[in-house]
């Protein structure tokens, strides 16, 4: 697989091609997704919610995610790699923007940053886009702006606010995003939003009408049994792998089973013989 540019990521949609993204924080996983020809990687503040144990992605920092990112970029992945910029990151002023957004190219190994919400944000994304860096937006629910929201809850399920969404995909179009996350709105909705804008979008319980679609990884992978909204499709269930694994790991310690000869070093006879002076 040739590697992925927002240039090939915009051309897909022109072509009629889906656009795969999953997200990754560490160099394993995402030299498996490249193998696995995985679009985008994206770097994304759920790191939060799916490593660090926080209940939100707000307290996830810059730091963080440059880390994690930093790590995805280590892999030398043939995906695009997309480094998400966390809570208050950006939305201060230009200036804060662009030098967060800086650091994340030339710290994380970003090839482009996520940037959440509509509003004031869209004349960052614009300073940000012509300072050289490529933005992909985010509409709909906004996670680090749960608080504001009410919660997860469905955006866009009227006509005016579906409307809003439409204006605002593009005016964030014509800052300069490469591309557009659609998160929980209704199907009718981001099949709106998709036909109204040239620049693909990218669902996550947005419906089949998007340009693409992503997921957490740690979430399709069936990880946390505790976390099943409706948008999401388990494709494994890791979690009863580990847990089979670990399981007999245990037993076989507590039982003297592991490690076995197989599994162990062993010196050779004459050495052994010299160890216990037999020689």
């Amino acid at each position: 697989m040739a590697r992925v540019t927002t240039h090939k990521i915009k051309q897909m949609k022109a072509k009629g091609k889906k656009i795969v993204m999953l997200t990754a924080y560490d160099t394993p996983t995402a030299k498996i997704l490249s193998d696995c020809g995985i679009d985008i990687i994206l770097v994304g503040d759920s790191v939060g919610n799916s490593l660090l144990g926080y209940e939100s992605t707000i307290p996830v920092t810059l730091n963080d995610i440059i880390h994690h990112c930093a790590a995805v970029s280590r892999a030398h992945p043939k995906s695009l790699i997309v480094g998400d910029m966390p809570f208050m990151t950006y939305k201060v002023s230009i200036e804060q923007a662009l030098e967060n957004c800086g650091r994340m190219l030339q710290e994380g190994g970003a090839e482009a940053v996520k940037i959440e919400g509509g509003g004031k944000v869209i004349e960052k994304i614009e300073a940000v886009v012509d300072a050289g860096i490529p933005v992909m937006g985010h509409i709909g629910l906004t996670p680090q702006s749960i608080y504001e929201l009410g919660g997860y809850r469905v955006q866009g399920r009227t006509a005016e606010t579906a409307k809003a969404l439409v204006e605002t995909a593009k005016k964030i179009e014509a800052a300069g995003a490469f591309s557009l996350v659609i998160e929980l709105v209704p199907s009718d909705t981001a099949k709106l939003i998709t036909e109204s804008i040239n620049i693909p979008t990218i669902g996550i319980g947005a419906g089949p009408y998007c340009d693409g679609q992503v997921l957490v990884l740690w979430d399709m992978l069936g990880l946390f049994d505790e976390f099943n909204p409706k948008f999401l499709k388990k494709y494994a269930n890791i979690r009863s792998v580990i847990t089979e694994a670990v399981n007999q790991y245990s037993d076989e310690v507590r039982e003297g089973i592991f490690p076995d000869k197989e599994h162990s070093f062993e010196l050779s006879e004459e050495e052994s013989g010299r160890l216990y002076g037999r020689t």
